[in-house]
């Protein structure tokens, strides 16, 4: 009998401990989605920090609808509309950018609300009330492709979804009488700043039938030119309508043409079912709106477009499965849920969009990406692609090919499909490099390297390759961020050049390898940091390497000279010459995680610091994996985990700096398993120290490559030795052909540093 009743105990205590959520994987009862969290990164950290800037609303991976609320009438700080401080609504826009550093879009601004009619966000000062309301977290809730919250002012039920290119909205009104839906043409950020101003060229709103509103608006911004197309059609009829052209109010017209429009939508008070409305959006014409509506959303069914967002999100984020702690893996399947928002499809359902001259265009495989933020996302994002999802990469890198047989460089900073011409280097050049030497299959590469040698020899907007060519590194006194510029060219030219040697182009391959080694014309041996020199080649003072940069004034960008000592990706073991030898550049780096900075130096692109390293910017993501190739790994090990556990959380505050379309999210996803490409086009990976119990990567060629973590705790955080594929790995990188064999790797943890491994092989140079 005692034995039974042991085995029945055994059995039962072996179920539950299944079903803990740490043992939960991806294929149970609970699903990838049931761990994450929108609301992470929608709330700042502290006085000295950025927050995410991202959004909580509904949206589809890699959709052109990203439907969220809004927290200002003029959005600009937090950049995606949303701040998690914040406690009111004045609508929900369709469109929002996750993770930026300069706010756009906010296109189409829905509001429902009830009692008389108001034409703005908040009261004025004649005493007029406002369609805003307030609303309170507790009645708050997201998850991907949904969203609710109730808005107080009226008593309503506010809930979202989307698909590719539609978003859908239910409305559940709990108090009696009218309603009113308040439609915003308007809506953009506040359009009384001098820089990056927003504003409204053009808008139309058609009242097509008592269901059914059509519209558009041109209007400038970040985004040079950008014209978007909506319909959106309700489940019960509206019996009133009025719009408002700039001051002027029309009521039941059928066509209103003026740059500042907003409708007002009334519905009588037979409002026991909720009311919905789907939103068709084209960045073409009305006909895209239509199509893309008719082709999505069929009906009026709310809960089976969120139940098809749900089931397209759990059947992106389940290409890894992770085991760990709940909160790991809320942080970690947050961080690629983040990573599968942008960049976006802006083509139609039928292939249609607009060039950056906005002649209509047929993407031969019918989706054309934009929101390319190229500069951030260069650096583990794209390499990240390349493992979980290398079809996307090849036709993200498509898209990029188009722009540059359009308009003679391929994109820097591209949004809607314009450019925007913001940030420094041309860093398409190292994502197409990247795909290139990982033999990523289908682009044409021969074409894909002329757009590379194109967009390195011609000059454009902070892109001066002429004077690269006359001095051999661009004198600050005729371009500014020259620093900058002159370090991430030469890593700009370094990948052409790998190109051009695969390709057989061999002329090309020695110009471009020569340009970059220009990054050692800007070292200044007797103070040991890069700084900027004139057009007669006097070094510019007085000099400060605690300094910091913006976009434009000053030799770097958003960052200082201890930030920038460190740009040298392509050419480590230079850098580590340069600096006097290994004893030297590790001085030099422990200095700079140890040295803090005053207040007065820093500046608002500057967070998340362990010394003098800023991790809330994308210029210090790979400093902390430099231990690795100078033999000391254990502080490589110790550093990010420091980084892991400190800047990211699940929390409102949970990044350190913006998420930049994926690339915070990326540093995250990447260490947390325990490796990162601090050369980002070399194929090869640097180890760290892994967070994660384990890790299963489904690799779209059928195989799958794990990482185990044996032993590994907050105390734990140190590297003892390492295995692939049962064998010890000498080595502290593993190359990415390695892992699309797949395997299984092992990290066996301990809580002191294994100063031994200083024997083991850091990455090799090529």
């Amino acid at each position: 009998m005692f034995r039974y009743l042991t085995l029945i105990f055994f059995l039962c205590w072996s179920f539950f401990t299944l079903l803990k959520p740490e043992n939960v994987q991806a294929g149970s009862n609970l699903k990838v989605t049931d761990f994450v969290n929108p609301f992470i990164g929608t709330g700042s950290v502290d006085s000295l920090s950025l927050s995410g800037s991202n959004f909580p609303g509904a949206v589809y991976p890699w959709g052109l609808v990203q439907l969220s609320p809004d927290t200002r009438d003029n959005p600009e700080d937090p950049c995606s509309g949303y701040d998690y401080a914040d406690s009111t609504i004045v609508g929900f826009s369709h469109t929002h950018l996750s993770g930026t550093g300069v706010a756009d879009l906010f296109d189409f601004l829905f509001m429902p609300y009830q009692g008389p009619v108001c034409w703005n966000a908040v009261a004025d000062a004649q005493g007029h009330p406002g369609y805003q309301s307030t609303f309170s977290h507790q009645n708050e809730q997201a998850h991907p492709g949904y969203y609710r919250v109730l808005l107080n002012r009226s008593h309503i039920t506010a809930e979202l979804t989307a698909s590719e290119h539609c978003g859908m909205q239910r409305y559940t009104f709990h108090e009696k009488g009218p309603v009113h839906v308040m439609i915003d043409l308007d809506h953009s950020l506040d359009k009384k700043r001098p820089y990056w101003v927003c504003r409204l060229i053009g808008a139309e709103v058609r009242i097509v039938n008592d269901h059914t509103i059509e519209g558009y608006r041109i209007i400038t911004g970040w985004a040079p030119l950008r014209k978007v197309y909506f319909r959106a059609e309700f489940s019960r009829p509206f019996t009133q309508t009025a719009v408002r052209a700039g001051n002027r109010v029309y009521h039941n017209v059928s066509i209103v043409n003026h740059p500042h429009l907003k409708v007002n939508l009334t519905f009588d008070g037979q409002n026991q079912k909720p009311l919905i409305v789907k939103v068709g959006l084209s960045s073409v014409n009305y006909a895209g709106a239509r199509e893309n509506l008719n082709s999505e959303i069929h009906d009026f069914n709310f809960d089976r477009i969120a139940k098809q967002a749900e089931l397209a999100w759990n059947r992106e984020l389940s290409c890894v499965d992770v085991q760990a702690s709940p909160r790991q893996k809320t942080i970690f399947y947050t961080a690629l849920y983040h990573l599968f928002i942008h960049p976006n499809n802006i083509a139609d359902v039928n292939g249609h969009y607009l060039n950056t001259n906005f002649d209509l265009r047929t993407a031969p495989d019918g989706k054309h990406y934009s929101t390319f933020s190229l500069w951030d996302t260069y650096r583990a994002a794209h390499p990240l692609y390349t493992i979980l999802r290398p079809d996307l990469d090849a036709a993200f890198i498509n898209s990029m090919l188009r722009q540059y047989r359009d308009f003679g460089y391929l994109p820097i900073w591209q949004l809607w499909g314009s450019e925007t011409y913001c940030m420094i280097g041309n860093h398409a050049v190292p994502v197409i490099a990247d795909a290139f030497r990982k033999n990523i299959k289908g682009v044409n590469y021969e074409n894909a390297y002329q757009a590379v040698k194109a967009s390195l020899t011609t000059p454009h907007q902070n892109a001066p390759f002429d004077l690269l060519d006359r001095y051999h590194y661009i004198p600050e006194n005729l371009q500014t961020q020259s620093v900058s510029i002159t370090l991430e060219g030469a890593y700009d030219d370094w990948c052409a050049a790998q190109m051009a040697k695969g390709l057989g182009q061999k002329k090309d391959a020695e110009y471009f390898s020569r340009r970059a080694s220009y990054y050692k014309n800007l070292f200044d041996p007797k103070i040991g940091f890069f700084r900027a020199k004139d057009d007669q080649g006097r070094w510019l003072e007085p000099f400060s390497p605690l300094k910091y940069g913006g976009n434009g004034g000053y030799p770097f960008t958003e960052g200082n000279a201890w930030q920038y000592l460190w740009y040298v990706p392509q050419d480590v073991q230079g850098l580590v010459t340069l600096l006097g030898g290994t004893k030297k550049f590790i001085q030099k780096l422990d200095t700079f995680f140890n040295l803090k900075a005053k207040p007065a130096d820093v500046n608002g692109n500057a967070s998340g610091f362990i010394g003098q390293y800023a991790h809330g910017n994308e210029p210090s993501h790979h400093i902390a994996y430099l231990y690795d190739y100078v033999g000391q790994p254990w502080k490589t090990q110790y550093y990010v985990q420091k980084i892991m556990r400190e800047q990211y959380t699940d929390q409102p505050s949970g990044y350190s700096g913006n998420e930049d379309c994926g690339q915070m999210s990326s540093w995250y996803i990447f260490s947390a398993m325990g490796f990162y490409p601090v050369n980002p086009a070399d194929g090869v990976y640097c180890l760290g120290s892994p967070i994660l119990k384990s890790v299963t990567i489904h690799l779209l060629n059928g195989r799958q490559f794990r990482i185990i973590t044996h032993n590994g705790n907050e105390k734990n955080i140190y590297v003892q030795k390492i295995k692939l594929n049962g064998k010890t790995y000498p080595k502290l990188y593993i190359r990415h052909a390695d892992i699309l064999q797949g395997g299984t790797l092992e990290f066996f943890m301990g809580a002191k540093p294994n100063k031994q491994m200083t024997g083991y092989e850091y990455p090799p140079e090529r």
